[in-house]
């Protein structure tokens, strides 16, 4: 077989598509119709990038190829998200400043890119680490808290010793850091730096505009942000109205205790002094502030001495602090109806607290009953179906100032401050006189000092020099906020950084990201969906508030890849060892073969096992076409050659479009495997067009040998002339397809059953014969193959399976 020097190959194409700026785009508006193809930008490790990177990064690159040679005006950009905590820690540990080892891993990760042959735009290319490209970060957050969406609060948190910073919610999973998944998170009070996205929950529950995205993803979303209808009801606690939330206001009348979270700021305000011990002691067991967490909890409470009074009835309630409520949902109170809510049922059972029914239809003596019914023990509303009493009971309230309808949401305002260095200083000067004062927009950004000591607390409060500062309304001394800014802040609006990546005056240019946003196709894992696809969609909707878009969501389709993982089935990890390089891949195989046997395994939405034995496989096909195209004879084409042509055009589009690119590949073998050694220029030239979204290295230089001038990573995709196709041609291919599936179910059968067998024989009409090769089917089943007309008086038939025979059903005999 031929030796192909892959690595020249590779180096040679990738410096003409350099040299020629094959993939930098610029706004057409007249002559091509604009598509933005886009993966989520990396963190960019120390450690480089390995083939599950591949994967992804092969998934975006092979549709941004089709789009172009489709003769779309093609945006496919590539940066980093290069602040935030793991590069922090990282540098810290391999005693070097974050600037210096992100911008080391930044060029590390590029290189790689390129060595995959990715169509990037690399004129384009951000770094969230650039203070050209965090100065903006800055400026949106000065818009949001002109606008009152940015503001300081103290609030139970989330805390990771490790990372040594606040967590969002959304990074809690199971009580512990999402990325020290070892490290409980512990509770602190703290003042902190939120974002007001709860005044978007309306819109993002909306998701009319997402028909695109995965339904997962949109469940998971709706499920966190969690709309719900209900009635607020005021109970008074100690001369003070405290407004309580509930979907149930039907269920009032058998309220009998109230739940006050136990990481309440004013908790302590309702203890009485002889519990003040128990609830003490109860409070430091807390370990997450995350809804999610605290749903798995086995409910527990204690007790706080105090009362509510019911507002219909003026019964004493007693208030236990308790592990399952949230401080900053609705009041950070709720009321209990253990008759009718399992949560209740079980936690007054446990510490003996009364259950009244007031709901009929069910049998409480061993669970709640939680569906609807007629109301009893209620007072005036005995009698009324649950649906009418809740209006009927909202009226009164209302009625008497003492509650109404509202909509509540599960959603909280993003905490966005961390107390570390690498990150987006946050643009806010403290003054003792004037207060929070935002940094004046000429003097963004704010740039992080290179000098300060890292091992204690925020080494930016060490910073002494850095800190100090006039005040810029009163030019008193005043200080720097030393929190930055959460790196999910930097990855919320990248994507529209890339329209205009090099504006230094602007955040874009406003018909720039018009001709471009929203992103067509966008590339990522679902782990993503209530942290950075929900902040996204976040400032999508406030840019557009603000003027900058028309979009009002930042993607148009969104997919979720598979992963890969290592041969057996393990995770990748340095520690198991099993980690698949590019580079030793690329010089063993080939980066074309990887790419190719990469897709080939199952559809890219699919987890997928590396395999030695699969990739040699790939290899081989690759060898082949080389070898092929090396001695191929340029001749006329045939009307079962133009069919076949035609076919694979119409479903190898169809298969990229629909994301299915293993198909594709399979219909690429086929039609590469029914080559002769003779073929038309045409069929030759389509054929690598195909294969060149997959295999680019390959196809620039096997399209040169051909003859051809430019590259066909720009030339025109195939298109499919129906009228060539042979329905007939296709029947039968389709027969012999299924013909070859029968007979791979046979040869199972016997294996399975301990037999053995050396040759197959398959009895077809007399009309179908010219379709069936006996060569090419024994190469697809593995074994000796003969065919036979049914009609054959000479034909092998020891068993009569000829008689058995129908048109698009041959005969199969083994033996």
């Amino acid at each position: 077989m031929i030796k192909v020097n892959f690595n020249a190959i590779e180096k040679k194409w990738q410096r003409k598509w350099a040299e020629g700026k094959v993939f930098e785009v610029k706004e057409d508006k007249k002559k091509k119709k604009k598509f933005y193809v886009l993966e989520m930008f990396p963190y960019p490790s120390g450690a480089g990038l390995h083939m599950g990177h591949a994967l992804n990064y092969s998934i975006g690159d092979i549709f941004a190829r089709f789009k172009i040679m489709q003769g779309f005006n093609v945006l496919h950009p590539m940066g980093f998200d290069s602040l935030g905590l793991p590069a922090e820690n990282a540098a810290v540990k391999a005693g070097e400043h974050p600037k210096k080892y992100t911008e080391k891993a930044i060029k590390n990760y590029v290189k790689q890119m390129k060595n995959l042959g990715l169509s990037y735009d690399w004129s384009r290319m951000v770094s969230s680490h650039q203070p050209e490209y965090y100065k903006w970060d800055q400026w949106i957050f000065l818009k949001m808290f002109e606008k009152g969406l940015a503001y300081k609060k103290e609030s139970p948190v989330n805390w990771c010793s490790k990372c040594n910073s606040v967590l969002a919610n959304e990074q809690v999973h199971d009580g512990k850091c999402w990325r020290h998944e070892d490290t409980n998170v512990e509770v602190k009070h703290l003042v902190q730096w939120y974002l007001k996205i709860t005044d978007y929950a309306e819109e993002l529950a909306d998701f009319k505009g997402l028909s695109e995205w995965p339904d997962l993803i949109k469940k998971l979303q709706k499920n966190w942000i969690g709309k719900s209808y209900g009635a607020e009801i005021l109970f008074e606690i100690n001369n003070e109205k405290w407004p309580i939330f509930t979907t149930r206001p039907d269920t009032l009348f058998g309220v009998t205790f109230m739940v006050v979270s136990a990481q309440h700021s004013k908790l302590f305000d309702l203890v009485i002094d002889d519990k003040k011990k128990d609830v003490e002691k109860f409070v430091k067991k807390l370990s997450s502030v995350s809804k999610e967490d605290i749903d798995k909890l086995d409910k527990e409470g204690v007790f706080t001495g105090s009362y509510a009074i019911h507002p219909l009835t003026k019964e004493k309630i007693p208030i236990y602090a308790g592990n399952f409520v949230l401080a900053d949902y609705g009041s950070g109170m709720v009321m209990a109806v253990p008759a009718h809510d399992q949560r209740d049922f079980d936690f007054a059972k446990k510490y003996g607290i009364d259950i009244k029914e007031v709901i009929s239809g069910g049998e409480i003596k061993k669970n709640a009953y939680t569906d609807k019914g007629k109301l009893i023990n209620s007072g005036e509303f005995d009698g009324i179906e649950s649906d009418e009493a809740k209006k009927k009971i909202t009226k009164l309230l209302r009625k008497k100032k003492l509650g109404g309808e509202v909509i509540n949401y599960r959603l909280r305002d993003w905490l966005v401050s961390r107390q570390r260095y690498w990150g987006a200083p946050i643009p806010i000067i403290n003054c003792e006189k004037c207060g929070e004062v935002s940094v004046p927009e000429k003097d963004l950004p704010v740039e992080l000092p290179d000098k300060v000591k890292f091992g204690k607390g925020n080494p930016l409060d060490s910073a002494e020099k850095w800190k100090k500062v006039k005040c810029p309304k009163c030019g008193g001394d005043a200080k720097r906020e030393t929190d930055t800014l959460d790196t999910f802040v930097n990855s919320s609006w990248y994507f529209l950084r890339y329209c205009d990546s090099q504006n230094n005056k602007k955040i874009f240019d406003l018909k720039k990201v018009d001709y471009w946003a929203p992103v067509d196709f966008y590339i990522g894992g679902k782990e993503h969906a209530c942290m950075h696809l929900i902040y996204s969609r976040f400032y999508t909707k406030f840019l557009r508030d603000l003027g900058l878009l028309k979009i009002s969501e930042p993607a148009k389709k969104l997919f979720n890849q598979g992963m890969l993982h290592g041969e057996g089935g393990e995770k990748m990890s340095k520690s198991k060892g099993n980690i698949v390089l590019p580079e030793t891949i690329s010089k063993k195989y080939g980066i074309d073969t990887a790419r190719l046997f990469l897709v080939s395994v199952a559809s890219p939405d699919k987890d997928i096992d590396w395999s030695e034995k699969g990739i040699n496989g790939s290899l081989k096909f690759v060898k082949k076409v080389f070898e092929y195209f090396n001695d191929v004879k340029i001749g006329k084409s045939s009307a079962s050659s133009e069919s076949k042509l035609n076919k694979t055009i119409k479903g190898v589009t169809e298969d990229i479009e629909n994301l299915k690119y293993n198909l594709a590949i399979i219909k690429l073998r086929q039609l590469f495997e029914n080559f002769k050694e003779e073929e038309n220029n045409e069929t030759l030239e389509s054929f690598l067009k195909m294969l060149s979204i997959f295999c680019p290295h390959i196809a620039e230089e096997l399209w040169e040998k051909l003859g051809n001038n430019g590259f066909i990573s720009l030339s025109e995709w195939p298109k499919c002339n129906e009228k060539k196709i042979n329905k007939k041609l296709e029947m039968a291919e389709q027969t012999v397809d299924k013909t070859v599936s029968d007979v791979m179910n046979i040869l199972k059968i016997v294996s399975d059953k301990g037999g053995k067998f050396e040759k197959v024989y398959i009895y077809v009409m007399p009309f179908e014969k010219e379709y069936f090769d006996e060569i090419l089917i024994g190469e697809r089943v593995g074994k000796e193959v003969k065919i036979f007309s049914v009609q054959d008086k000479d034909k092998y038939d020891p068993e009569g399976i000829a008689k058995k025979s129908k048109p698009g059903k041959p005969g199969i005999f083994v033996e």
